[in-house]
């Protein structure tokens, strides 16, 4: 799977489960919801995203070392 795919899965991932904590925990979780779609136009804007970061440090290092 690409790193883009995993990235879209993440970020999917944490929409949904804050949103589901927001409507059954507190409301205070729509905030993440809105974190997560702030970084998402933020990323398009400048080609730059922390999660991409995160995975290459530890993903793609893991691989390499499976591979080895």
């Amino acid at each position: 799977m690409s790193l883009e795919h995993t990235i879209r899965i993440i970020a999917g991932t944490f929409i949904l489960a804050s949103l589901s904590l927001g409507w059954w925990v507190s409301p205070w979780w729509f905030l993440f919801t809105a974190f997560v779609g702030v970084n998402l136009i933020q990323s398009s804007f400048t080609k730059w995203c922390l999660m991409e970061d995160i995975l290459r440090a530890t993903v793609c290092r893991r691989r390499a070392h499976d591979d080895a």
